[in-house]
């Protein structure tokens, strides 16, 4: 795994500044510590940071086709780069190494943009050739791999696996996008295409971007791969079960070459537990395991992992760590450079970290809620779908709106009993009441947030939007089916995935995600959404199909998240922090937010009254964030 970045001239051919772009570059060596390169040419500069996975001898980067036209640098790994390899050597092409990087340049000669369309694994890349002048950006199809781009005011495009390289250029803006804000406070994380800057991008997964020189800017994005939800032929259980053991196999297999120490992460859940089984049925050798354990029995799965890695004899690490484990809270913010509100971010760092001292590459169990309907959340939508369809949305937005205003709010209480939230979601359509249901703060809750000046700079947007921005591009109509896609759309690559590069790379540690095999994840989508939700049990069909891999308590018991005790944080050894910086200048002076009701979240919260760890701790990220960023609060 690797970090890439670069400066390409829009306009002409101006010398790039060398020393710039050796400083963007090195603001990324903890994405690749073996190794540094950097190409540079009138108007173009590429640079690369490498983790050394295969070919370790060659295969530096940037990289170079025959005759030094076409150059790479270049983040991931490509699975099938040596079937790639040999239909490319039939055509005529020559290779120098015997790593998957070199594959990109000679696929660009032959097949053009469609290149990407071949390449099967996690990546970002950039291909400039000069003979066309054309820079060519791609990102993988489930977004694992993270590209960020902009188009600065003096002309240049510059782009990069991580914003800190960007924002180490001085003249990339730092003005805040007022939608980004809504959307991280709505999200926890600022969605794909925005990032929290005004000026700057994220491309898309499944997403290409074409720019040539002289053509008057940047051009919009393609979509060359979306989840296709097309339906499978008809089969039984047990076909299904056997075909989808089969498939998963294939996809850990050509995830297993590597001249580095391989493993995997072992959580006791399902999804890592299967990765681990079909990894020991395919190695001779005893699988290298590691997970992490908590003092605190309400956060614990290492009994459940232990399980697995006796079963397989597996060379097993477990490390304890502090459920109070909040030193990382500062590091946080340079991590991930923009908001990011996910609090298992804190573990999800010590289970990257101690995994690295034994493995540079480890496997995940990723994905398996999304393409196999494992949130708790999917079983309720579904449920309060089938209420909707009792009334048309007119009478369902005055009846259920009135309600929902007079009932009182209990966060407290079991979901089953808050009805208001209940409520407030039959009052709304499919889209805006999934919406609530993944929304960190929910609307009411972000309109009292903000201030009045900043809720007009807004002009009405809403986060719901980015919702409504996809559902119509969704191939199937489905409302489980329709809520997975929105999901791999927006939580998956925004959250989960950007959670787990940036942790694992901060310890210079691959991790890869057969699960989100783009062939897999195209064959689940066509799964009856009866075999992954199966009255209220998720994940149905990998489960049976596991039942002879893994034990049955690993199976079937109750799903637990990767969580940290937030809220008992901000009452007892976090108070003072929070106090301090929530209700601190940089909040205060940013002009975003009305103090009066951030001073009453602290106080009901410190008090007990009421539950807001949510809005404090993504108030203390965006904290962290305005800290280290330098950003321009006067939205544009």
């Amino acid at each position: 795994m690797c970090g890439i970045t670069g400066i390409f001239d829009l306009q002409a051919q101006r010398p790039i500044d060398l020393p710039l772009l050796e400083a963007m570059n090195q603001t990324q060596y903890h994405r690749g510590p073996d190794e540094g390169g950097v190409h540079h040419e009138p108007g173009l500069g590429f640079a690369h940071r490498r983790l050394s996975i295969i070919d370790l001898s060659s295969g530096q980067q940037p990289l170079f086709n025959e005759d030094g036209s076409v150059v790479v640098t270049y983040n991931g790994e490509i699975y099938n780069f040596p079937e790639l390899t040999r239909e490319l050597q039939r055509a005529g092409h020559t290779f120098r190494t015997h790593c998957d990087t070199e594959v990109i340049v000679h696929a660009w000669e032959e097949w053009g943009e469609a290149c990407v369309e071949r390449f099967r694994g996690m990546f970002a890349f950039a291909v400039w050739d000069r003979n066309r002048e054309t820079l060519f950006l791609a990102r993988d199809r489930l977004g694992i791999k993270p590209l960020y781009y902009a188009a600065l005011p003096d002309g240049h495009l510059v782009f990069a696996s991580e914003l800190k390289a960007l924002m180490a250029h001085p003249n990339l803006p730092r003005q805040l996008d007022p939608c980004a804000v809504e959307e991280y406070f709505g999200f926890g994380y600022v969605p794909e295409p925005r990032s929290i800057f005004a000026g700057v991008h994220k491309l898309p997964p499944g997403h290409a971007l074409t720019v040539r020189r002289g053509q008057g800017g940047v051009p919009a994005s393609r979509c060359y791969w979306d989840v296709p939800f097309a339906p499978l032929p008809a089969m039984d259980e047990a076909e299904a079960a056997e075909e989808l053991v089969r498939r998963l196999r294939e996809a850990v297999e050509i995830r297993l070459v590597a001249e580095v120490p391989l493993g995997a992460f072992l959580s006791g859940g399902v999804d890592s537990s299967a990765v681990v089984a079909m990894m020991a049925g395919l190695s001779d050798d005893p699988v290298r395991t590691c997970s992490i354990g908590f003092d605190d029995p309400r956060y614990d799965e290492s009994e459940y992992a232990r399980m697995v890695a006796e079963r397989y004899h597996t060379r097993h690490r477990l490390d304890q760590v502090n459920p109070n484990d909040f030193d990382l809270l500062g590091k946080l913010g340079t991590l991930y450079d923009e908001p990011f509100a996910d609090s298992s971010a804190l573990p999800t760092y010590r289970v990257c970290e101690q995994a690295r001292k034994q493995v540079v590459v480890a496997l995940s169990g990723d994905g398996g809620d999304e393409n196999l309907a494992g949130y708790r959340r999917y079983r309720h939508h579904l449920g309060e779908e089938q209420l909707r369809g009792l009334l048309p949305l007119g009478l369902r937005r005055g009846l259920f709106g009135a309600l929902a205003q007079v009932y009182p709010k209990a966060d407290w209480a079991p979901r089953v009993f808050r009805a208001k939230a209940t409520f407030q979601a039959l009052a709304r359509d499919a889209v805006e009441g999934y919406f609530q249901g993944v929304s960190i703060l929910r609307d009411d809750l972000r309109q009292h947030l903000f201030s009045p000046g900043f809720r007009r700079e807004l002009q009405g947007y809403s986060a719901v939007d980015v919702l409504r921005r996809h559902a119509p591009q969704a191939p199937t109509d489905h409302p489980l089916s329709l809520v997975q896609y929105l999901d791999m759309k927006t939580y998956l690559p925004g959250d989960i995935l950007t959670k787990v590069d940036r942790a694992s790379m901060a310890h210079a540690l691959e991790v890869r995600v057969p699960i989100l095999d783009h062939k897999l994840v195209e064959w689940m989508s066509g799964l009856p959404p009866e075999m992954k939700l199966n009255g209220s049990e998720g994940k149905h069909l990998l489960k049976k199909a596991m039942e002879p891999h893994l034990p049955h308590e690993v199976l079937y018991r109750k799903k637990r998240g990767f969580a940290v005790p937030v809220a008992e944080w901000f009452r007892g050894p976090l108070r003072q922090r929070v106090h301090d910086q929530v209700l601190g200048p940089r909040i205060g002076e940013s002009g975003l937010f009305d103090m009066d009701f951030v001073q009453r979240l602290v106080d009901e919260h410190t008090r007990g009254a009421r539950d807001h760890s949510p809005a404090l701790w993504s108030l203390l990220m965006f904290d962290e964030f305005l800290a280290r960023s330098g950003a321009d609060t006067a939205c544009p």
